[in-house]
């Protein structure tokens, strides 16, 4: 099975930054074995953090969302590479 890159929007519930990251100093990632953390971005206001994931299987994903859902809302977008983009649209070309 493919490794699936996600880009994970977080949106902090009541933008509270402070209480997300309370957490993760106290607790980590908590994301489950076979998925891994690539990267991630936090906007200036602290009110969102864009996060890339990456896995096989879905089902992990949603298992670390269910660690955070109670202090984060997400949306998920599976992407491809800037370089997969490309060859991916050549032919079209």
């Amino acid at each position: 099975m493919a490794k699936t890159l996600y880009m994970v929007v977080e949106h902090f519930k009541n933008e509270d930054a402070v209480a997300v990251y309370r957490r993760f100093r106290e607790s980590g990632r908590m994301a489950p074995e076979g998925l891994l953390y690539i990267s991630s971005w936090v906007d200036d206001k602290l009110a969102r953090c864009f996060q890339l994931m990456e896995t096989q299987d879905r089902k992990l994903l949603e298992e670390w969302m269910a660690n955070w859902s109670d202090l984060v809302d997400f949306e998920v977008y599976p992407v491809i590479t800037s370089k997969e983009a490309v060859e991916k649209i050549a032919p079209r070309l």
